[in-house]
């Protein structure tokens, strides 16, 4: 069964929201664990560009956020609707998302 590590830079006051999103969408699965996820803290770094409507910050200005980094993993079949959840529940107009392929150990 192919799995993938999924990762999601979310503000620190969506965070619980998006973690929830991504868990009822199947993310989290570990044996008989569900919701399983980690959380780093850390400053996400932006500059909105023309044409960008930020959440956060304002176009063609740095902006700085406390954001929560959720790592937690899930089966291809759940993939997409995992990453639709982050997309309906994220705050931003691009989520910072990213996804890796795991090897399996038996």
């Amino acid at each position: 069964m192919k799995r993938y590590k999924i990762v999601a830079y979310v503000p620190d006051e969506h965070a619980e929201k998006v973690r929830d999103a991504m868990g009822a969408a199947g993310a989290g699965v570990i044996g008989n664990y569900t919701f399983c996820s980690f959380t780093l803290k850390g400053i996400g770094r932006f500059r909105p560009e023309a044409g960008a409507h930020p959440t956060i910050g304002e176009v063609g200005q740095m902006a700085e956020v406390h954001e929560d980094r959720i790592e937690t993993v899930c089966t291809e079949e759940a993939l997409p609707a995992v990453l639709e959840a982050i997309r309906r529940t994220h705050p931003y107009e691009e989520p910072g998302t990213d996804v890796y392929p795991l090897e399996v150990l038996e």
